[in-house]
């Protein structure tokens, strides 16, 4: 009996010696996390993240104090409403001279009619022939002179607008939309504190797609490339057993390194590695920031 449970034993070392063979590397998990920050500077009047909580992209979460660009976004339209107040009204003055040419043209049709019954003169006709010509020259100089004044005034009033388009982008800055989908990890600032421009407000990472970041030697390097599928495997919830996940590679650093601290033996600590990150889902939360794992290629 306790020679057989040596050789049990002795069979499940070498189990665990030969199953330790096919992890080609080790690492930490990790993923991109983003500080988003105050564009604005002012109050904050809403601020609706809290630590955990799960984030869409470009939701708005909170907003600074915009009261003053408000009201000098309200000065500058007034501002544009007084300038255009002066526009000469141009439709009723047009109109008087056009119906003045409308008359004219009657009058002249009428004597052509007369000339060609020999009941009129020329003179009569070169008459009112110079009688039209000089009221539609009158209309297109005073057409042309209405433009160009409303053309001056609208030119007045450009330097406003463009005033206006930058409180309108300066209130879009007072607003806090979240830039990625993700989960709240830090938060940095309350409601009702004042923050300057470039404040850090809260952090976020998209921990549904993690990155295992492991490092591989120079042997291992001709053998890995970007695209290429590997297993992940971490701890299971019972001791000695594991949790298999798919991954692929997404990078591979282009320069070696002296192999991290985090690798306790002195041997390995004088290897030069390349770094590497694994992408994997974390479809069900299993995987945390910091927790290690390890990868095995197929």
């Amino acid at each position: 009996m306790h020679t057989n449970k040596i050789l049990l034993g002795l069979l499940l070392l070498a189990a665990c010696k030969q199953k330790n063979t096919e992890v080609a590397a080790y690492g930490n998990f990790e993923a991109t996390e983003i500080v988003v920050s105050a564009e604005a500077t002012g109050k904050i009047m809403q601020l609706d993240v809290e630590e955990g909580d799960q984030l869409k992209e470009g939701v708005v979460v909170g907003g600074i104090d915009s009261t003053q660009l408000s009201l000098k976004k309200t000065q500058l339209r007034a501002n544009i409403k007084a300038v255009l107040s002066k526009q000469p009204e141009a439709n009723p003055q047009l109109e008087v001279v056009r119906q003045q040419i409308l008359a004219q043209q009657k009058e002249q049709a009428r004597i052509a009619s007369m000339f060609k019954a020999n009941a009129a003169t020329q003179k009569q006709m070169d008459d009112i022939n110079a009688a039209v010509a000089v009221l539609q020259k009158q209309y297109a100089s005073l057409q042309s002179t209405l433009n160009t004044q409303i053309s001056g005034l609208q030119n007045e009033t450009q330097p406003i607008e463009a005033q206006v388009a930058q409180v309108n982008d300066q209130l879009s800055q007072s607003r806090i939309v979240n830039p990625a989908r993700g989960t709240v990890l830090v938060k940095y600032a309350e409601k009702g504190e004042v923050v300057n421009y470039g404040k850090a407000l809260y952090k976020i990472a998209d921990l549904q797609k993690m990155l295992l970041r492991v490092y591989i030697s120079a042997r291992q390097l001709p053998s890995v490339k970007i695209g290429q599928q590997v297993t992940v495997r971490i701890d299971g919830t019972t001791k000695g057993s594991f949790i298999e996940l798919p991954g692929t590679i997404t990078w591979i650093a282009s320069e070696a390194e002296f192999t991290p601290k985090v690798i306790q033996t002195v041997e390995e600590r004088t290897q030069l590695v390349y770094a590497m990150k694994v992408s994997v889902e974390n479809k069900e939360g299993q995987l945390k920031l910091g927790m290690p794992g390890e990868i095995i290629f197929k």
